[in-house]
């Protein structure tokens, strides 16, 4: 039976389109000030609770959503069933609550609600619940800061023992150099000196081939004979080195 807020409910059934002034919370309608006029005087809804468009608006879209009828039946609720936890109108007594035992008039349980001791109840569960979710993301966002802070030092330590690493390489790597360094001129002067020798070798073997034709000419055979025996010595002693 709710109509929409923005428009009166009764000159909607009429086809004429008024906005609405106030919601009767009774009738589940919008009404306009000529509508509200008449709905104060009339002997049917001049108790009926009725409030201002804006303050009704203001209200959760769920909540609007609750209406005082059936909308099954179309017809007003006037009984509760515990067991079920719902609002049911005549008709849905007869149709689902047959068998239902524990059912209480409507207006009995709605009675007083918004001072109830139910209602204390829920205010104070929200304040707490929203209380301890207030806790829980602080403790989060704190834990986020010590997460970071973590995180840099770990990161400052790596660094710094990457560093050190470095460092350590640096400095095996130029002893290493260095070694090398070492090597290479100890090498170098022992190569230079034995193609020093190589070259005084070669000298003396060039210098026995240039006379060995002249000695074969002129020196008597007992010379001859001795400087083959000194060659052979020569050039055994040179095979030797060359080995």
């Amino acid at each position: 039976m709710a109509t929409s807020s923005q428009s009166c409910g009764v000159c909607d059934l009429r086809h004429i389109t008024k906005p609405s002034i106030v919601w009767c919370t009774e009738c589940d309608e919008g009404l306009c000030t000529g509508c509200q006029e008449h709905h104060s005087l009339s002997k049917s809804s001049k108790r009926h609770n009725v409030i201002s468009i804006i303050e009704y608006q203001k209200l959760p879209t769920d909540v609007q959503k609750i209406t005082q009828y059936c909308s099954k039946h179309d017809e007003k609720f006037q009984i509760y069933c515990k067991k079920h936890e719902c609002p049911c109108c005549s008709k849905c007594l007869v149709e689902s609550h047959t068998e239902c035992w524990d059912i209480v008039n409507l207006d009995d349980v709605i009675h007083n609600v918004k001072t109830s001791n139910a209602l204390f109840e829920i205010e104070e569960t929200l304040v707490e619940v929203a209380e301890n979710l207030q806790k829980i993301c602080q403790l989060k966002q704190d834990n986020r800061s010590t997460l970071k802070k973590k995180k840099m030092e770990i990161e400052k330590e790596i660094k710094k023992t990457r560093t050190k690493i470095n460092n350590h390489l640096d400095k095996l790597q130029e002893n290493l150099m260095k070694q090398v360094y070492e090597v290479e001129e100890k090498e170098n002067l022992k190569i230079y000196q034995l193609v020093s020798s190589l070259e005084i070798k070669e000298k003396e073997i060039a210098e026995y081939q240039r006379n060995i034709s002249n000695i074969k000419q002129h020196a008597t055979d007992l010379q001859m004979f001795l400087l083959m025996k000194q060659i052979e010595k020569d050039v055994c002693s040179e095979d030797k080195f060359l080995h």
